[in-house]
């Protein structure tokens, strides 16, 4: 992403903008300043744009992830979404999509914008100031970036979870889940599952962040282009979505079993005991990896559009700027 930017930024400067003398360029301090400016207020629109077109099946795979008699019945998503319909109503398909929002905001912020600064330090460590990154450091700055992100918003995970799997009656709103958790359940809970999240976002955020700018670096090499397309991104976003979440789907079901655990009647006291309990119970495939058909519909779709909104935002904001920096 950072690299399609920067290539972007640069084309733009070269054949849209007239040179502009050095009394009026901004500081480097306040050209640092804005830069991280962009990467959150890119981020978040991306994270909220993708979230939103996802969430009814999202709140579909957390449903399947977790435990119903119904569904050990009737195991098929459609059937799920469309009894969920005509039991709730169609915005019900949408229920727990204010607490996403409230979490997927400033995740994706925080996440998009602590992978360009992860590639900027890597960048100066590695000597690639400027240029893309090799393989590795390119999964590293992912992986790092998925990881800040995570430890700073889970809590606002674990109630999203909880919203989506609980019928309305149980929760009004997103800080009602706060003080019940608190009272009945105790603190700690808001952080049940959180080791499983940071395990599984590990080789999420790298392989998608890996996936996507190496393909975007392979499409330049090969096309003598330097931007893709939007359709383009779309598709390099879907493939890096589908390898990640692939990857990291164990851990997720697990991390959905922990989070929601109090509501459903059971006690997940470790990673490797939440494992057991579900194989034993459910098999490996069918239990492990339930939901897995849904997320290789919602992860694609999710994530090219994360990373294509990121993208085409950061652009549009740049050359807004520099437009503005003209007109002065």
């Amino acid at each position: 992403m950072g690299n399609g930017v920067r290539e972007g930024q640069a084309d733009f400067k070269r054949q849209d903008v007239e040179p502009v003398t050095s009394t009026h360029l901004p500081s480097e301090d306040n050209q640092e300043k804005k830069k991280v400016l962009n990467s959150l207020v890119s981020g978040a629109l991306a994270g909220a744009v993708a979230k939103t077109a996802v969430a009814p099946l999202d709140r579909t795979k957390i449903m399947f992830q977790g435990e119903s008699p119904w569904l050990l019945q009737n195991a098929l998503p459609y059937r799920l979404i469309y009894r969920t319909y005509l039991n709730e109503g169609f915005w019900s398909l949408w229920r727990g999509n204010s607490a996403t929002m409230v979490r997927v905001i400033p995740y994706a912020a925080i996440q998009f914008c602590a992978h360009e600064e992860y590639k900027q330090l890597l960048g100066s460590y590695y000597g690639f100031q400027g240029k893309a990154l090799t393989p590795f450091p390119r999964f590293i700055a992912g992986s790092l970036a998925g990881t800040t992100a995570a430890m700073l918003t889970y809590p606002l995970d674990m109630v999203r979870a909880r919203m989506a799997v609980t019928p309305k009656e149980m929760y009004s709103n997103i800080v009602h889940v706060f003080i019940r958790i608190s009272r009945e359940e105790g603190l700690k809970t808001l952080y049940r599952g959180f080791t499983p999240t940071i395990l599984g976002v590990i080789p999420y955020a790298g392989l998608s962040f890996f996936t996507y700018e190496t393909l975007k670096k392979l499409h330049a090499d090969h096309s003598g282009k330097l931007q893709p397309s939007p359709p383009e991104r779309l598709l390099f976003g879907a493939c890096a979505g589908l390898i990640g979440q692939s990857a990291s789907y164990p851990l997720d079901v697990v991390r959905r079993r922990m989070q929601t655990a109090g509501v459903m009647g059971h006690t997940y006291s470790s990673i490797l005991l939440t494992m057991q309990e579900i194989i034993r119970e459910e098999g490996l495939i069918r239990g492990l990896y339930k939901g897995l058909s849904m997320n290789w519909v919602k992860g694609p779709i999710a994530v090219g559009i994360s990373f294509t909104t990121f993208d085409l935002t950061q652009i549009l904001l740049r050359k807004l700027q520099h437009s503005t920096n003209v007109e002065r």
